[in-house]
């Protein structure tokens, strides 16, 4: 027989054992949670920093190339709408990624206001929270200019959007395509609209954007690597893990 305090004795010990054991575990899920917290915090320090100054960017390039303080302030104004719709999109998904039909949607819709001036082929495939922001304002930034000056100046004007992957050459290809507008002339000096399209977007992009300002309306063919668009999976080192309770 054993005796009654050695039994009492074991069993204090088994559940010490059992909330050691325990501990152990709320400690790894506290370290985890902290762990994630401050990742978190870093990637929203991060992204608060790059909307700064993609506002400030906007702003004083806005400014120094307008025309008059009003045609500055609509330029602000057309740019930073755009830039928050591009951020509830992004917000719907979690950040994680959006589709590029919803992407090409969400630029065009305010500038599509009766219907049918747009026609969009679009392939169907996920984008990188990094990569929304250009491809919205480089479409955008079209939108805005056919407003202006281009097929959307007019009411027979019409826009066609292609968007295609080439899986075999790693490569994506959107092109925007205008007709029906009034003839465009040659620009005598490019605005900012135009160096956002053909050089700080696209270059985000590790891409190449072409201009051409044919007589019959702007044709703008943006040729991007898919690695570029394409989010990359996210992987937990063992040390992110948390324990598996038994």
């Amino acid at each position: 027989m054993v005796p009654e305090d050695d039994l009492r004795l074991e069993t204090e010990n088994l559940d010490l054992r059992r909330l050691l054991a325990q501990a152990g575990i709320h400690a790894a899920e506290q370290q985890v949670a902290e762990r994630l917290q401050r990742l978190l915090f870093e990637e929203l320090h991060h992204r608060v920093k790059n909307t700064l100054a993609t506002v400030m960017a906007i702003t004083s390039q806005s400014l120094r190339t307008a025309d008059s303080l009003e045609h500055g302030k609509q330029a602000i104004e057309s740019r930073l709408l755009a830039l928050g719709r591009v951020h509830d999109l992004l917000l719907q998904t979690n950040w994680t990624s959006a589709a590029l039909a919803d992407i090409v949607k969400a630029a065009i819709a305010p500038f599509d206001q009766g219907g049918g001036r747009f026609m969009v082929q679009s392939t169907n495939m996920e984008v990188s929270p990094g990569a929304v922001l250009p491809l919205a304002m480089v479409l955008n930034e079209l939108c805005t200019n056919a407003v202006k000056y281009g097929a959307l100046s007019n009411p027979t004007g019409r826009v066609e959007i292609t968007a295609t992957a080439d899986d075999a050459q790693k490569q994506f290809r959107l092109k925007w395509t205008e007709s029906g507008g009034p003839p465009v002339p040659a620009p005598s000096h490019r605005s900012f609209g135009s160096r956002l399209i053909e050089h700080s977007f696209v270059n985000q992009l590790q891409g190449r954007a072409n201009l051409d300002f044919a007589a019959s309306g702007v044709v703008c063919t943006l040729d991007i690597p898919l690695a570029s668009l394409k989010a990359a999976p996210v992987n937990l080192t063992p040390a992110d893990r948390v324990p598996q309770q038994d």
